[in-house]
């Protein structure tokens, strides 16, 4: 017989551990901040010894806790994937995708029904965050970050190099027509429309073109990139915009690259999946379908176009 501690109050554990709170965890479980709590102090008295201690207003866990957790996470998702690959045919699998909100719009969701054409037992479900932050809380198989291939920044990670990126100058096609940007400096005349989420787009194309004296000249700022994206195809100015986000808006005639030449590279994008058991190959599976999408040659139409 094994003398295992109470499931339920592993389950409560584990996900307070990766959320970050008791309040996270009651709703990822379906149950009350309380239970969570009653579930958690049951565990510590199993173990004989805490694993949360307070600061402030909130429960931190441990450094050893924090151990623990991973190992419980791993043990999870191992039973998770067993009763998947070993549970009824025929039933539809779920597989989570976190990714930039920008990204999810514009590169990875127009692509996502050749992996179901490839795949109709899968069912991608696709949640978007608003900062290309490294934090990777929630229940997700699978996060798409911005980021290098170290598994040093994910220790419990696969991390697969996906997509590098380049930054251009953008402007919609009757704009254009109406104030030409035949060189660098014609840019001057233009209103400037930036982002709060991506920090030094301007000043970076500014320096590769040359025009540093410029920096610091007024612009509009958005909270969002796909809020500024958005601006730029309305009319409203001109953008620093990113490539091979921006290939679809290119393509339809949405968005011009006035001076095609002038690129400034930015860090790339890397998918993230956790080191656990995957009989079924669903998570590598996938993994290796982005890279695919990814290594397709520049213009390639991710869907229907």
């Amino acid at each position: 017989m094994r003398r295992l501690p109470p499931l339920n109050a592993l389950r409560a554990f584990e996900a307070a551990v990766r959320s970050g709170s008791y309040a996270d965890a009651a709703v990822q479980l379906g149950v009350t901040h309380g239970a969570v709590s009653q579930q958690i102090a049951t565990l510590e008295n199993w173990l004989g010894h805490a694993l949360f201690t307070k600061e402030g207003r909130r429960m931190v866990a441990t450094p050893m806790a924090r151990v623990f957790a991973a190992e419980v996470g791993l043990s999870l998702d191992r039973l998770a994937l067993a009763a998947d690959a070993y549970g009824r045919p025929g039933v539809r699998r779920l597989l989570r995708v976190s990714a930039p909100t920008s990204l999810a719009m514009r590169w990875l969701i127009p692509r996502l029904h050749r992996y179901h054409a490839g795949h109709p037992d899968v069912e991608v479900v696709v949640s978007t965050v608003s900062s290309l932050v490294e934090d990777l809380r929630g229940g997700v198989d699978v996060a798409i970050r911005r980021g290098v291939a170290r598994n040093d920044l994910w220790p419990q990670h696969h991390v697969v190099p996906l997509l590098e990126e380049v930054d251009t100058l953008i402007v919609s096609p009757a704009l254009l027509a109406a104030r030409p940007i035949r060189a660098p400096a014609d840019v001057e005349g233009h209103a400037w429309l930036a982002s709060a989420t991506r920090v030094g787009d301007w000043d970076n194309w500014l320096e590769a073109a040359q025009l540093q004296h410029l920096a610091g000249l007024p612009r509009q700022t958005f909270d969002h990139f796909f809020v500024t994206r958005q601006a730029v195809v309305d009319g409203l100015g001109i953008g620093i915009g990113p490539l091979p986000l921006l290939e679809i808006d290119i393509a339809r005639g949405n968005l011009v690259m006035p001076l095609p030449d002038i690129r400034v590279p930015r860090t790339g994008y890397v998918a993230i999946h956790p080191r656990r058991a995957d009989p079924s190959g669903l998570l590598s599976g996938f993994v290796a379908w982005l890279a695919g999408e990814a290594a397709q040659p520049a213009g390639t139409p991710p869907s229907g176009m």
